[in-house]
Parts: C-alpha cells; structure tokens; sequence
C-alpha cells in the first residue's frame, strides 16, 4: 500500500495535540497493529511483513516478502515465489532472494482493518497508561500538593486526587495520629513509590514518612537543596516528634543554624506544615559518641560508654536531675535517639551509674 493518506497524519497530529502521545509512540504502536493484521490475513510470520511509515511525506507502505525458492519447492504464495514468476518480474533474481511485493489497502479486508483498529486503541491506552507512570514516578520520593476527595471513616481511608499524577489513597497506617481530615482539604503528602499495575500506576504516599521531614527542609534550607548541609539521618514519631541529623559540607556553614534560620523562621516553617509537630535538629559527627550526645538532646550528657559485641549498644549517664529529660515522654527521646544513631541507648543517671560501680570495687578490694 503505497498512498498517501492526510486525514491519517493529521489524525495523528490530533492525537499527539489532545492526549499528549507523541507522534513516534503512536507510530510504532500503528505499525505493530498493521503488522498483526497482515500476519493474521495471510498466515505469514513477522518477518515476510514490511510496514514503513513517513510522516514527513504524509505516506505509509505495507508490504509482503517474498522468498524466491525453486519452482519445485514453492507451496505458500504469500510467503515464497518460484523462480520462474520472480523472473518475470525481474530476470535478474535468484533463488534465496526476497522480493517486497506491496500491498492495497482492501487486501487487508474487515478482519484485519478491525485487528488493526482494536490493537492502535489498545496502544493508546499503553501510551496514556506509561506517560501518567513515567510523569508520576518523576515524582517519586518527593512532596506534592493533594486534594482530599473521600473520606471513610470506616476503613480509615482518604482518597486524594494528585492533579496529573492522577488518585492515591492515604491509608491508615500513613495518617499522622491526630491529623483530622475533610472532603475538599488540601494537604501535602510524600511519594514513598510508584508501581506499575494492569489497572495504571499505583502511588503510595504517606504523611508519616521521614523522608516529608527531609524533602519540606530542602525546600525550606537553601543550603540543604544547593548540597552544602546534607542531611545524615531521620528518626519520626509523627505528629509527636522528629530528630534529624545534619552535617555540612563547608566548615564555615553550620549546619544546625541553617536549618533552624534567623530567629528560627526555617523550622517553624516546617513546623507548621507538619502541624505543630516537634522538631530536633542536631549536629551529626563521625564520632559515635558525639553522635550519640547530640542526638539526645535537650538533654546534657556526661559520658557515652559505647558496649563491647556486635549489639551496637552503649551506656549513657546524665545529670540525675536531667534523666527524665534524657528518656522523654513514655521513652519518645530515647527512641528516636536510638532509631537515629543506630544503638541501643541504656540511659542511667549519674549516682546511679557510680553507685553500681563503686561498691563492686570495694567488694574486690575486701576479697584481697
């Protein structure tokens, strides 16, 4: 089939303008339907079909190929040709040639015109299907702006509407504790990962996960989005509390005071899109010990003995009168300090600590 055929390109210059599928896509797309519908209609494999198709010259060519064999060994008129017709066409082939004979367009008939139009559609909807995956997976581990649609109290679901990226739900377990939410709320959720379903994409999102925390202080720290402070680790109780670690890369740019901000206008800033919830931010150090001190701030520490074995376990002695402090409320200080450095933390008090050691050296010394 050699035609040129306007309505058919400008058909695709349509499509490409309203759906957002580009040109090529949809191409490759037409060109494997056309090719299944002549396979199908003249019982040959993929590769006695040629299908070429120029956008520029507004034309498309289908076509068999043809394997010139023996005239004894012919015996399928679609896929092969004798010697003796081939030479009619042109004398100077020979048996292992393959001859392009075109096609017309009611050679394809009903069935295939029909496969092709099934297959082009289907191929459309791939086309939507991974476009709205590859733009939404663009946003994977990253923050974006939702609008609560439904509610069910029941199942303790809310279904939110991404704009482009499409519908995700907030399950329970990725509510923050406390948070209320209502139809029409507009709230900023964090994409923990996008998979690819029969049904589309599929968007996990969470209002729990550290890595909000970490992408709302990017946003908010210039000097964390440009690279100069990183951020080292994140413990969160969401709602309740978080500990971050930061570190920075140029020694005449504190860390902590980045993310903190003049008068703390950077942290109250996240602060508030977080609802209110607490927020530590503390130095993180390659010494373990110092890690471990900062990381239980606000309390003082007097010393960190880190545990010999492969625990990763340390002892940890504050003033006496700061030892509450040191845990937190029900052990939230304690927890996150141990999720954000990685140890078991036992914490003691400071005459406790001594009044345990004391005495088993004087035991010692009476036994001699």
């Amino acid at each position: 089939m050699a035609a040129a055929n306007n309505e058919f390109f400008e058909a695709l210059s349509m499509l490409e303008h309203e759906r957002g599928i580009t040109a090529e896509y949809l191409i490759e797309k037409i060109k494997a339907a056309i090719i299944i519908a002549v396979k199908k209609n003249y019982e040959v494999e993929e590769d006695h079909v040629k299908v070429d198709i120029d956008p520029a010259a507004g034309r498309f060519d289908v076509a068999l190929i043809q394997d010139v064999v023996a005239d004894e060994d012919w015996y399928d008129e679609h896929s092969e040709i004798g010697i003796t017709e081939a030479q009619k066409i042109r004398k100077s082939y020979e048996v292992g040639d393959r001859i392009v004979t075109p096609l017309k367009t009611k050679d394809f008939g009903r069935i295939a015109a029909q496969t092709a139009k099934h297959v082009i559609r289907q191929g459309i909807r791939e086309a939507e299907r991974s476009q709205q995956l590859s733009e939404i997976q663009s946003r994977a581990h990253d923050i974006v702006q939702a609008t609560v649609t439904r509610v069910d109290p029941e199942k303790g679901i809310v279904a939110l509407d991404l704009g482009k990226g499409g519908e995700a739900i907030l399950p329970h377990n990725e509510q923050v504790p406390g948070e209320v939410y209502t139809e029409g709320q507009t709230l900023q959720v964090y994409v923990v990962d996008v998979v690819s379903t029969e049904r589309g994409p599929r968007v996990m999102i969470s209002r729990t996960h550290p890595g909000l925390v970490k992408r709302l202080f990017e946003l908010e720290v210039p000097e964390i989005f440009d690279g100069t402070v990183e951020v080292k680790a994140i413990s969160r109780e969401a709602g309740a509390r978080t500990k971050m670690a930061v570190w920075s890369k140029d020694p005449n740019v504190n860390p902590v005071s980045a993310c903190i901000g003049e008068h703390g206008a950077r942290v109250a800033a996240v602060v508030e899109k977080l609802g209110g919830e607490k927020i530590d931010i503390v130095k993180w150090s390659e010494d373990i010990s110092e890690f471990i001190s900062a990381a239980l701030s606000p309390a003082k520490v007097v010393k960190v003995e880190l545990l010999p074995g492969e625990t990763r376990s340390c002892r940890v002695t504050v003033p006496d009168q700061q030892l509450s402090l040191a845990i937190g409320n029900k052990g939230q200080n304690a927890r996150l300090c141990a999720r954000l450095t990685g140890y078991n933390i036992d914490i003691r008090p400071e005459s406790g600590y001594y009044g345990e050691e004391e005495p088993k050296k004087e035991a010692e010394t009476d036994t001699e």
